[in-house]
């Protein structure tokens, strides 16, 4: 197990690596010039110069590039162009937002979702599956901004029973989580259904029946056990996506999130700031990606890792 960590580990670096590179080359040959969006409309050309100078524009990018990464090494992600404060800590002070939309959305997501798709399963060809079902094909059809928008239109505008921006509360949380758990809760209800269908058919299934075991006990220790392996991976590819930023959702609800704050930092040429996102978004899903795995053997305790 831990010889499987340590190069899971390796890889996780490797990838990161890749990534800031890959990120880094991107920002700067995207059209449009930082100190010309900072500075005031009609600027002359020589102040634009020198701010270039002084935000390290001027270097060849290479160069630019192996002082982004020494900095990285020593824990400095670069001075924010926009906030004029280091991008570790813009992004860091936007955490706590995202953190508390991911754990509102996850708790629909498997609180829902897994439900959905057991009862389904075990209720085949019964209103409930088709139900189910419905459910399941409605939430991966409709698009998160379009759904966003009639909540708020709906909940927010016509009824006025809650807020449609900002963070506040937990009344606050309640339409961008509904809006970012509707399509990862179709897919983990479809996911759950299909998993159990297959593991209801097998001989173990039918022999813990026969021995006379509860309906409970069969379908919750031995049947959903088995297929769950599935629903994890997905959830941990989820948790890495909330916890990354939901752009859409963010914006369409103006929450004070990362996916909100990469949005605005791209608009504004804010390198710094979507570097740090970036990296800091794929170093949650080399993490997460890690933990399902090892997870898998408390689940499964036939999978071993040499």
């Amino acid at each position: 197990m831990s010889r499987y960590a340590a190069r899971r580990l390796w890889h996780a670096a490797l990838t990161l690596f890749g990534v800031s590179i890959l990120v880094f080359v991107v920002l700067r040959v995207m059209p449009g010039d930082p100190a010309k969006m900072l500075l005031p409309e009609g600027a002359p050309q020589s102040a634009v110069v020198e701010l270039d100078r002084r935000l390290g524009l001027h270097r060849p990018l290479g160069e630019q590039y192996l002082i982004f990464l020494h900095s990285v090494f020593r824990g400095d992600f670069g001075q924010s162009f926009q906030y004029r404060a280091p991008a570790a800590r813009v992004v860091l002070d936007r955490v706590p937002a995202t953190i508390d939309l991911t754990i509102a959305a996850m708790l629909l997501i498997t609180g829902v979702g897994v439900p959905i798709g057991l009862v389904a399963a075990v209720r085949r060809r019964t209103p409930y599956d088709y139900a189910g079902m419905v459910f399941a094909v409605l939430g991966q059809s409709l698009p998160n901004f379009w759904l966003g928008i009639m909540l708020i239109l709906l909940f927010g505008v016509t009824l006025r029973w809650l807020p449609t921006s900002g963070f506040e509360g937990w009344r606050y949380l309640v339409l961008p989580s509904l809006t970012l758990a509707a399509y990862p809760t179709a897919f983990i209800a479809r996911l759950t259904r299909s998993g159990m269908l297959e593991v209801l058919d097998q001989d173990f299934i039918r022999t813990a029946r026969s021995k006379g075991l509860p309906a409970t006990t069969t379908i919750l220790r031995h049947a959903l056990k088995n297929a769950i392996i599935p629903v994890l991976t997905v959830i941990g590819l989820q948790i890495g996506t909330l916890l990354s930023g939901a752009v859409i959702t963010e914006s369409v609800f103006a929450w004070p999130g990362i996916g909100k704050l990469i949005v605005d930092a791209i608009f504004s040429r804010d390198f710094p700031v979507v570097q740090t996102v970036l990296i800091l978004s794929a170093a949650t899903f080399v993490l997460v990606n890690l933990l399902v795995d090892l997870l898998y053997t408390l689940v499964d305790p036939r999978i071993r890792y040499g």
